[in-house]
C-alpha cells in the first residue's frame, strides 16, 4: 500500500513503528478511534524497550552525513510528495481527529509551508566571523563560528496537530542534520507514520529518523530520561510537560505547553473585525489550538452590540459530521473531553452565565457555544478549555483588560482589537505573553518566525523552523591567525 493511502475498510488501516527506517511490527498494538463514531480507524504496532534501545543507538551510530544540498533536497522532495496526496492526508488526519475537512485540508497546506521554510534554512549558513584586533588587548586572528548538529534529537508531538506539530519537529532536524526519535500522540499516531514513510520515499537516510509509540512505563519514560539524548522537545498540555521536565535530567529542554488565550476588543474596535475574529479564533480546529481564544474580554460600551453579532456569527459554524463538505466544526478528540467542555459550561451557568447559543453534545461532537457574563474565576477560563467554547467576559478599560488578561498561569499568545496605537502598543508592552498580535487572533503567526510562552505555557524556548534548528544544534568558534 502506498503511503498516504487510507483503506475504507471495517478493520481500519494497519500499519509499523519504524525503527531507522525499518518497519517493526508486533502483536502488541495500539487502537486509534475516529472521535465521530468510535469506528477502528486503525492500528500502530508498538515499540518495546529493546526496539528503543536500537533506536537510540542507531541514531547515535550515524551514517554518512548529509550535504546542506542533500538536506534541502530531501526535504523539497517532501514537500512535493506532501503536496501530491494533500487529500489522502486530509482524510487520514479526519479519521484521527475527528476534525473537519477545512481544517485538515489547512493543515497539511501549512506543513508544506514548514518543509519549504526548513528547505530553505537547510541552505542557510548562519555562521559568524569576529576580528580580534579591535582592542588594546587583541590579536591579529578571527574567530569563527560553525553550527554542529545535536547527535539525537528526541521529540514528543500531541492529537490536536497530528501532522503539523509531527512537521515542526522532524524537518528542522533533517535541515540541521541531526537524528531524531519522534514519539507521536496514542491518539493520532497514523499521520505521523505515515509522514515518515514519505520522508523515507523521498530520500530522507533510515539512521536519522525513528517514529514510533510505546508503553509509558517501557518507552516514553526511557526515552524522556535516556542520558543519550542530547535534547527533547515536547509539545502538550502543561501537566505533563513539567513532569516530562522534572525527568529529563541534564540536557536541552523546549517545552510549548498549554494556553488560556485573550483577546481583548476595545470600544473603538471595529465589530465585524473582531466578531470574524472572535470566531476564527474560538472554533477553528474545534478549538483544539494551544492559542485558540479562551477568553473573550469586551469592553462593557459595545458588549451587546458585539454579543449580538457574535451569536449570528456562531451560528454559521456548522457542527456535524467531520466529513461533510458543509460542516465548519468537527468533534474534539474523544466524548470524554467533550463532557469535561460540558461540565464547565454547566459550572458557568452555576455562578451566573448564560448559554447564548450551542452547548448540546453528541458523543465527542460539541456544538460551538457562547458564553455571556462569565464570572472571572470560572472554572471555564480559570484551566485551559480546549473545545469550541467562546466565554465572554465585560472589560472597563484598557488596564482592566491587561490585567484580566495576565490574570492566568499561562502566558501562551494574546490579541487585541483597537485601532488606537496607545492601547495597541500598551498591550504590547505589558501582557506577558509569548506573543502579542494587534488586530488579529492570538495564534497567527508563520512557521518559521519564533513562537513560544511563558508561566505554564513554556519557559521561553522558542519553537518556529529558525529556532528549533538552533535548538537543535550548538555552536562551535575556532579562531585562526589573520
Amino acid at each position: 500500500m502506498s503511503a498516504g493511502t487510507v483503506p475504507s475498510t471495517a478493520t481500519g488501516i494497519h500499519l509499523p513503528s519504524y525503527l531507522a527506517g525499518n518497519a517493526v511490527f508486533s502483536d502488541d498494538r495500539l487502537d486509534v478511534l475516529y472521535p465521530w463514531d468510535d469506528s477502528l480507524t486503525g492500528t500502530v504496532s508498538q515499540f518495546s524497550a529493546v526496539h528503543l534501545n536500537q533506536a537510540i543507538e542507531t541514531a547515535l551510530a550515524g551514517g554518512e552525513p548529509l550535504t546542506r544540498y542533500q538536506r534541502h533536497e530531501v526535504l523539497n522532495k517532501a514537500r512535493q510528495l506532501l503536496a501530491d496526496r494533500a487529500e489522502e492526508f486530509a482524510n487520514l488526519i479526519r479519521s484521527e481527529t475527528g476534525l473537519c475537512m477545512r481544517e485538515t485540508t489547512y493543515e497539511v497546506g501549512r506543513s508544506q509551508d514548514v518543509l519549504q521554510f526548513a528547505a530553505a534554512e537547510a541552505l542557510r549558513d548562519d555562521g559568524e566571523v569576529f576580528s580580534c584586533d579591535v582592542s588594546p588587548q587583541g590579536k591579529a586572528r578571527k574567530i569563527i563560528t560553525v553550527r554542529e548538529p545535536a547527535s539525537v534529537v528526541a521529540a514528543i508531538t500531541p492529537f490536536n496537530h497530528p501532522l503539523n506539530q509531527v512537521v515542526h519537529k522532524i524537518a528542522p532536524a533533517v535541515a540541521a542534520g541531526t537524528a531524531m526519535l519522534l514519539k507521536p500522540s496514542d491518539k493520532t499516531p497514523l499521520t505521523a507514520i505515515r509522514f515518515a514513510e514519505l520522508l523515507y520515499e523521498a530520500g530522507l537516510p533510515g539512521w536519522m529518523l525513528s517514529v514510533f509509540v510505546g508503553s509509558i512505563q517501557e518507552v516514553v519514560e526511557p526515552l524522556v530520561r535516556d542520558e543519550r539524548i542530547s535534547a527533547l522537545t515536547f509539545t502538550g498540555g502543561t501537566e505533563i510537560g513539567k513532569r516530562v521536565a522534572s525527568m529529563a535530567g541534564y540536557k536541552k529542554v523546549c517545552l510549548e505547553l498549554g494556553g488560556n488565550s485573550p483577546l481583548i476588543i476595545l470600544d473603538d474596535a471595529d465589530i465585524d473585525v473582531a466578531v470574524t475574529l472572535a470566531a476564527e479564533g474560538c472554533f477553528r480546529n474545534s478549538g483544539q489550538r494551544c492559542t485558540a481564544v479562551k477568553r473573550l474580554l469586551v469592553h462593557e460600551s459595545i458588549l451587546n452590540a458585539f454579543t449580538k453579532k457574535f451569536v449570528e456569527v456562531t451560528k454559521q459554524y456548522v457542527s456535524g459530521d467531520p466529513a461533510a463538505p458543509k460542516t465548519r466544526v468537527g468533534t474534539v478528540i474523544n466524548e470524554a473531553s467533550a463532557m469535561l467542555l460540558q461540565q464547565r459550561v454547566k459550572s458557568a451557568t452555576q455562578q451566573g452565565a448564560k448559554v447564548l447559543v450551542g452547548g448540546e453534545r453528541r458523543g465527542a461532537l460539541l456544538e460551538p457555544t457562547v458564553i455571556a457574563d462569565v464570572p472571572r474565576n470560572a472554572e471555564m477560563v480559570r484551566k485551559e478549555s480546549f473545545g469550541p467554547l467562546a466565554p465572554i467576559m465585560r472589560i472597563s478599560d484598557i488596564d482592566d483588560a491587561i490585567k484580566l488578561a495576565n490574570d492566568s498561569s499561562f502566558g501562551l499568545s494574546s490579541g487585541i482589537v483597537t485601532n488606537n496605537m496607545q492601547h495597541a502598543l500598551q498591550a504590547v508592552k505589558q501582557i506577558r505573553t509569548g506573543t502579542v498580535n494587534v488586530n488579529q487572533v492570538p495564534g497567527y503567526r508563520i512557521e518559521c518566525s519564533p513562537f513560544g510562552g511563558l508561566k505554564d505555557s513554556g519557559l521561553g524556548v522558542k519553537e518556529g523552523v529558525i529556532e528549533a534548528i538552533k535548538f537543535m544544534t550548538t555552536v562551535k568558534t575556532f579562531s585562526l591567525p589573520w
